[in-house]
């Protein structure tokens, strides 16, 4: 089931439960003794300078899939530390980022170093507004020659709230690969809680071995393996990387917003309940696929009123910042979210990645 860790750090005393929860995240992962202690001072920087700089936040640690599907990676597993914030912001993200930049009273890493720890980092600081922050941390491994096939020309990334903090969230994603093709699933179990995350994550499950099939295709393989279960919402969205091209299909109340040249549109599922009420014909949209379009899906969690931003349809940031951002802004302490709340983006890969 998705374990995910939220943890409000308002004292200092919360800045321990970040770093126990980066521990246990790593643990979940399979990461090595020195990669644990990696994530763990991380978390416990980022969570600091929560306090030092911002007046507080919110920590989100998860166990999430590589931002990009190498050949050989696909299954690998990363400790994701999401940092959300209103505070002040950065006025200049460059001298935060340089050496010799620390947080007063800590581990002194500050964010240069976590960003050169970390498998991936990035971040986004407006000034007034807030800061977020992402960083991953994977398993050691040797240096090798990167893949610079079609399929890793795009990246995910994302975010999972659990509602009132709890322990497991009843939203899921995941992605997989096969061949040219990669694959993106959300899923929102019905409700939340336990019951629900069991759902979800029996979509998760069955998305691995259904890599190959067209979105359709693939929401009908998961409406058998969530028999049993409280069923879930789900959307697919599969790009192929070599033809260029986006299929989506829906089940459900999941949220799907596409970004072409920097306009938005809506992608339509079909009412229904995968594992209970699947409809019985699915409906597959398809449209190109290039280099700027930035691919949207939510739960239901996120407030209704939520409009994309242009800094929703960037490409050259981390999905997940993208996917952070959007749950901080769409929410506030006067409109709190109702239930589990995860938004996952999909985007190109920038020119100097993989």
């Amino acid at each position: 089931m998705p374990r995910v860790w939220d943890v409000p750090v308002h004292d200092s005393t919360r800045v321990r439960d970040a770093r126990v929860a980066a521990e246990h995240a790593a643990s979940m992962a399979g990461l090595d003794e020195q990669r644990t202690a990696t994530a763990a001072l991380v978390a416990t920087e980022l969570a600091t300078n929560l306090l030092k700089h911002a007046g507080g936040g919110q920590v989100l640690i998860d166990v999430v899939a590589p931002a990009v599907l190498e050949a050989g990676r696909e299954t690998n597993l990363l400790v994701q530390v999401a940092t959300v914030d209103h505070g002040p912001g950065i006025a200049d993200v460059s001298a935060a980022l340089g050496d010799g930049f620390t947080t007063t009273g800590s581990l002194g890493a500050g964010l240069g170093t976590c960003a050169r720890l970390a498998d991936d980092f990035d971040l986004h600081s407006v000034p007034g507004q807030g800061t977020v922050v992402v960083a991953r941390i994977g398993p050691v491994r040797a240096v090798a020659a990167r893949e610079r096939g079609p399929a890793v020309r795009v990246r995910a990334g994302a975010v999972n709230v659990p509602f009132g903090g709890a322990e497991y969230s009843g939203d899921a994603w995941a992605w997989v690969r096969a061949g040219d093709r990669v694959t993106l699933m959300l899923a929102d179990g019905l409700g939340h809680g336990p019951q629900a995350a069991h759902a979800s994550g029996a979509a998760v499950e069955a998305l691995r071995g259904a890599a190959h099939l067209p979105p359709a295709e693939a929401l009908r393989r998961l409406d058998t393996a969530l028999s049993g279960t409280r069923g879930a919402a789900v959307a697919v969205a599969q790009v192929d990387t070599r033809a260029a091209t986006l299929r989506f299909a829906g089940v459900g109340n999941i949220g799907a917003r596409l970004c072409e040249e920097g306009t938005w549109r809506h992608l339509v599922s079909r009412p229904g309940i995968v594992g209970t009420h699947r409809p019985t014909t699915l409906r597959e949209e398809e449209t190109a696929w290039s280099q700027d379009r930035v691919l949207v899906l939510h739960s239901d969690g996120l407030p209704s009123r939520w409009t994309p931003t242009a800094d929703t349809c960037r490409t050259d940031v981390d999905p997940a910042v993208t996917a952070a951002v959007t749950v901080r802004d769409a929410s506030s302490p006067a409109r709190p979210v109702r239930d589990d709340t995860a938004v996952v983006v999909l985007a190109s890969t920038p020119p100097d990645g993989p």
